[in-house]
């Protein structure tokens, strides 16, 4: 990953490609963090904008609580998914920097997720879309999204226990003195061979992100590896809120993607944020 200093390509095409818009279809879950996150904002009976909906990962969970329910995307391919996946429910094709279709006032909430914001450039797109964002909501209506952190530099080591029982099981079947020992191994060299790639992974962001203007300004753009390294915005808590604020944007709260776990600079990959719109 390195700094870039122009505007990404359009990256429209990538999003359009049929196998991308099949993955992202395949996606039916939400972060822990989320989860606590539409628990403590989203009410039952709200009116509800999910951009940047992809292939309706969060649709189900949402549209759940919401008295009316839109899913906003710029790639037609993924609008086509979610009407196919969920046809009694809106979808609109639009640019998150441009919903003239959209009348002012119509929502309670706006959920960006999947770091949705982070790939609207030149800067101005990304103003744009925030003044469409507050344009949006009511009066004290919450704005919920996600963005990459500049200076997570280290990776965590991590590993499913439940792989691990599975394949313990297969290992050693009905023995069962034998299961607790193989979960035991198992679960020895998963932890030194994610430990081995966390360290891989932390060094080589450390080479690519250290020496950038990103890095040390907390904001700016790097390539990021997927769907063929995407030229995507970063900007650390304070640079957010910042920005945010200028767009009569109150913050109610920063959650790290990593929750449960305690959020730090220097590991967290992402942030949720969570602004109220001031009138």
């Amino acid at each position: 990953m390195s700094t870039i200093d122009l505007p990404r390509p359009a990256d429209l095409q990538v999003y359009n490609a049929p196998e991308v818009a099949s993955h992202y279809a395949r996606l039916d879950y939400l972060t822990p963090c989320e989860r606590l996150l539409i628990d403590r904002y989203v009410k039952a009976g709200m009116h509800v904008l999910d951009l940047g909906v992809g292939g309706g990962r969060t649709t189900p969970y949402l549209s759940m609580l919401a008295q009316h329910y839109v899913g906003v995307d710029y790639a037609a391919e993924m609008v086509k998914v979610c009407r196919e996946k969920f046809p009694h429910l809106e979808f609109i094709e639009a640019d998150a920097a441009n919903m003239a279709m959209l009348p002012d006032g119509s929502f309670d909430v706006v959920f960006f997720s999947f770091n949705g914001l982070d790939v609207l450039s030149p800067d101005e797109k990304r103003r744009n879309c925030l003044s469409e964002c507050h344009r949006l909501l009511r009066a004290g209506g919450t704005f919920i999204f996600s963005s990459h952190n500049p200076r997570a530099l280290f990776v965590r080591p991590g590993w499913d226990p439940a792989r691990v029982r599975a394949f313990s099981q297969q290992l050693v079947g009905e023995h069962r003195l034998l299961y607790p020992l193989t979960v035991a191994a198992v679960t020895g060299a998963k932890a030194v061979l994610a430990t081995l790639r966390a360290m891989g992974a932390t060094a080589r962001r450390m080479f690519n992100r250290v020496p950038s203007r990103t890095f040390w300004r907390g904001e700016g753009y790097m390539l990021d590896s997927a769907h063929g390294s995407l030229a995507t915005h970063y900007w650390s808590p304070e640079k957010a809120v910042s920005e945010l604020q200028q767009f009569r944007f109150r913050c109610l709260e920063v959650a790290g993607d990593d929750y449960p776990r305690q959020s730090r600079s220097s590991v967290t990959d992402w942030y949720y944020y969570v602004f109220s719109r001031e009138s």
